[in-house]
This record gives structure tokens, sequence and C-alpha cells, in this order.
């Protein structure tokens, strides 16, 4: 019996991800000087990675 094709590898998991984590775009908020001191990490706005 063969596997399903979402099953076979746990390489392709590691593929390029749309969106980031909170800590993620806190930082890159941080890099860009969009993040002012003392902001609620709550509700963010969605960033996507430099390409």
């Amino acid at each position: 019996m063969s596997k399903h094709n979402s099953l076979k590898s746990a390489s392709t998991v590691g593929g390029k991800r749309s969106v980031l984590k909170r800590f993620e775009r806190v930082k890159l908020m941080k890099e860009r000087g969009q993040w002012k001191q003392g902001r609620s990490p709550i509700g963010l706005p969605k960033t996507k990675h430099e390409a």
C-alpha cells in the first residue's frame, strides 16, 4: 500500500512560510523602524519577508 503524497516526506514541510510568527514580526518591525517602544505585541499587522 502506498502513502498519500501529503504524508511522504518531512523535507517538504520546511518550505517558505508566508506568515511570520509574532516574535519574527516584532523583530522585522524593529529593523524597519516601525516598532514603537511600549507597544502591545497583540494585534500586529501582517508583514512579509524581505525578498
